[in-house]
């Protein structure tokens, strides 16, 4: 079973493991810090110490006469330290631990120098040569009776001096600083996890802001936003991101809501006129041409319906985007041109001019949705135009390596922009006042037109647009033109 931990476990684990890496890692630094201090000190004493015992013993040659020297000069060798001689041969001849570790009682008594062994520091003797061939002039640690020492090993009028420095005062010190240091760091670590969690669940606290909203979404309540200055500068980018999916849902299913209500509407007129008509028929016999009217009517509003289901179906194909197979190259100067051929006899009628100018370009795109985008264009510039006027269509490529086709067209009544705004919306129609203008003709569409027109540009990745200026209204379409 795959469980996945929250994000505040998950961030104090990573935490926690980088924390105890670089605590443990400060440990061992401090440590090694502290040891490489006193280290230095025990070497830096021996050597002082080393120096003042040749300085004492230079010029001394009967063994004999070797203790009073150290004895007189035993300030000079100091920090406790402890002087074994030995002969060249690595025979045992003196030792002067009360002196190195300033005891004031002066040793006279002492004459068999020989005599003397290391019983008092738990080893019957010690191996001189041996040491001085594994450690040479360096420095050492040494194990007498369970104490250690730093040690070294010199020579002087030819005999051997051994210089051991008692060191368990640094290991009880280094003993106790790493158990205090042990203690403060776990401490730390602790303290930073604690903090880092309060941290973690305070930093994350503004996400139960969107997690309430969103439990709150319904579709009555598509209006509530996050108040961006109240979020983290995280935040913000989320918050803002949300406000504006929030708006578009929510203009979306307001479009939704009205386009369900316009189907509805437009699907409900014509059926019950069809069931209206159809019980009239019914309700007595009548004469074959009273049928055959009738059938005409129906025939007609039958027509009106399934233009309304073929465009909804094709703006339903057109949403859903073009693939790659659909995409050939369609010149669009060719297409125009036929458009306008065919349209020319119905514009003639009406005494409009077809006018086509600029400089057109071959695109890539579905040519038969491309010839339903322009068919509907011009045929409404054709219906909506003040009779005896020009219809302009010109095209030109623009910096964005786009084709820009505009169709311009004299209004047969005033339009504002706002109306002009509305026209690509689904089952929109715009009043037309042909019965007086237009010598009694009119247009009546499904008020899917337009709409098909937008569907259609958004699936080629284009855009179109409408602006009114002195009863002149121009539709622009802007198509990419192939890389």
């Amino acid at each position: 079973m795959n469980i996945r931990l929250s994000l505040l476990w998950r961030t104090l684990i990573l935490l926690t493991i980088f924390v105890v890496l670089s605590q443990i890692t400060v440990y061992f630094w401090i440590k090694r810090s502290v040891t490489d201090h006193f280290e230095v000190m025990d070497s830096e004493m021996l050597t002082h110490a080393a120096f003042n015992l040749r300085k004492s013993t230079y010029g001394i040659e009967h063994s004999s006469e070797y203790l009073n020297p150290i004895y007189n000069n035993k300030k000079g060798l100091g920090y406790g330290v402890q002087v074994f001689g030995f002969t060249s041969d690595g025979q045992a001849i003196a030792s002067d631990s009360q002196i190195a570790v300033g005891n004031q009682t002066a040793r006279d008594n002492q004459s068999d120098f020989r005599a003397f062994n290391l019983e008092s520091y738990g080893k019957d003797s010690i191996n001189i040569l041996d040491l001085m061939s594994e450690h040479g002039d360096k420095q050492f640690e040494l194990q007498l009776d369970n104490r250690p020492y730093r040690s070294v090993i010199i020579t002087s009028n030819n005999q051997i001096y051994l210089l051991a420095l008692p060191i368990d005062v640094h290991h009880l010190y280094l003993h106790q600083f790493s158990l205090q240091l042990k203690v403060i760091l776990v401490a730390m670590t602790l303290l930073l996890l604690f903090i880092a969690a309060f941290s973690v669940y305070w930093g994350f606290s503004p996400l139960t802001t969107f997690i309430q909203k969103m439990k709150t979404i319904n579709s009555e309540q598509l209006g509530e936003r996050i108040t961006v200055a109240d979020m983290p500068s995280e935040l913000r980018p989320l918050a803002e991101s949300y406000n504006i999916m929030m708006s578009k849902l929510e203009d979306n299913f307001e479009s939704l809501s009205r386009y369900s209500d316009n189907i509805a509407h437009e699907l409900r007129t014509p059926i019950a006129t069809l069931s209206t008509q159809t019980q009239v028929m019914l309700s007595k016999p009548r004469q074959i041409s009273e049928y055959i009217e009738q059938l005409h009517h129906q025939h007609e509003t039958l027509e009106h319906l399934s233009e309304v289901t073929n465009n909804m179906l094709l703006l339903a194909k057109t949403q859903k985007g073009l693939s790659q197979e659909q995409l050939k190259d369609v010149d669009m100067e060719s297409l125009i041109t036929q458009l306008i051929e065919y349209y020319e006899l119905l514009a003639d009628d009406r005494g409009i001019n077809l006018v086509k100018s600029g400089e057109f370009a071959v695109i890539k795109g579905d040519k038969s949705l491309l010839q339903r985008l322009f068919s509907n264009l011009i045929s409404n510039a054709i219906y909506y135009s003040k009779n005896d006027s020009t219809i302009k269509i010109s095209a030109g490529v623009t910096d964005q390596s786009q084709l820009n086709i505009v169709i311009e067209n004299q209004t047969a009544q005033p339009m504002t922009q706002k109306e002009a705004s509305r026209l690509f919306e689904r089952f929109y129609r715009q009043a037309n006042d042909q019965d007086s203008k237009a010598e009694g003709t009119s247009y009546s569409g499904t008020g899917l037109g337009l709409s098909i027109v937008k569907s259609i540009v958004k699936a080629h990745r284009g855009t179109v647009t409408a602006l009114v200026e002195d009863n002149w209204i121009k539709i622009s379409v802007k198509l990419p033109l192939p890389k």
